[in-house]
């Protein structure tokens, strides 16, 4: 993993900014990075070549972003630590993403719901990171952005494929719409680190973007003729590394070979 994006320029010099902003980068890295590993499972596998390629370019896209984010975790960080090493020999209960990016893809009816969901969020945030005071925050998001446009286009194209098409097709996508309905909320909770970064005009306070995010989504689930789930408890945690037990075996695959031979180079 390689990053070109970061000048090395960090916005704060304070302590308790930029311990936030560590957090932060961290988060926004995992989420892409675990989402990306979650999607290239599919290679090979999709129901059709074009969804296949297609799947894989967004894993891409996501591995790029989490690349960047992370070399960004780093430097802020100032402990030696670069992207391989935040992405490869980190811990389960040290990273930081959302519990939606790291459920199984079930079927295909479920992967897309998990992308039409993190998708529609994760443009909005970009949008907000994009004016960040933070200068490379801002370039890193301007630049993934673009990509994530697409993500929310492919993603919303195929829910209303699936939902309005076959009756095979309508119920699956019933289940999986209601399946990932519950990790929602999470990507919504403000807490002190995010507050403190949208004060300081470095982050967004992700609890200001759900009014767009809902308006977003009941658009789409109107075209697809599909009921938004009823009002359930969230289930959150992954901010704060208490996941699924689903991440672990994702991060054992993903990080088998880097551990097993910690001083190659890549």
């Amino acid at each position: 993993m390689s990053s070109n994006i970061s000048d090395g320029s960090v916005v704060s010099t304070d302590k308790a900014v930029r311990a936030a902003l560590v957090r932060y980068a961290l988060r926004l890295g995992d989420d892409s990075l675990v989402l990306g590993q979650r999607l290239g499972e599919w290679c090979g596998h999709a129901p059709m070549i074009e969804v296949d390629l297609a799947l894989t370019n967004l894993g891409l896209d996501l591995v790029g972003q989490a690349t960047h984010f992370l070399t960004y975790a780093g430097e802020v960080e100032d402990e030696g630590r670069d992207a391989d090493r935040l992405a490869f020999h980190r811990d389960v209960l040290d990273y930081a993403n959302c519990l939606l990016v790291e459920q199984p893809n079930g079927d295909f009816a479920r992967t897309i719901a998990r992308q039409f969901f993190f998708s529609h969020w994760q443009k909005l945030l970009l949008e907000g990171l994009s004016a960040s005071s933070d200068p490379t925050l801002a370039a890193i998001s301007r630049k993934a952005v673009k990509e994530v446009s697409y993500h929310v286009r492919f993603a919303s194209e195929w829910m209303v494929r699936l939902g309005d098409g076959t009756e095979e097709s309508r119920r699956r996508m019933v289940t999986a719409v209601d399946w990932c309905w519950r990790f929602v909320d999470e990507l919504f909770e403000a807490d002190d680190v995010t507050r403190l970064l949208a004060a300081e005009g470095i982050g967004v306070n992700p609890a200001s973007l759900r009014a767009a995010y809902d308006a977003a989504i009941d658009a789409v689930l109107a075209e697809a003729t599909l009921a938004r789930p009823a009002v359930r408890r969230g289930v959150a945690g992954g901010r704060t590394g208490r996941h699924s037990e689903h991440l672990g075996h994702l991060l054992a695959e993903m990080q088998f070979l880097p551990r097993a031979y910690p001083d190659a180079v890549w």
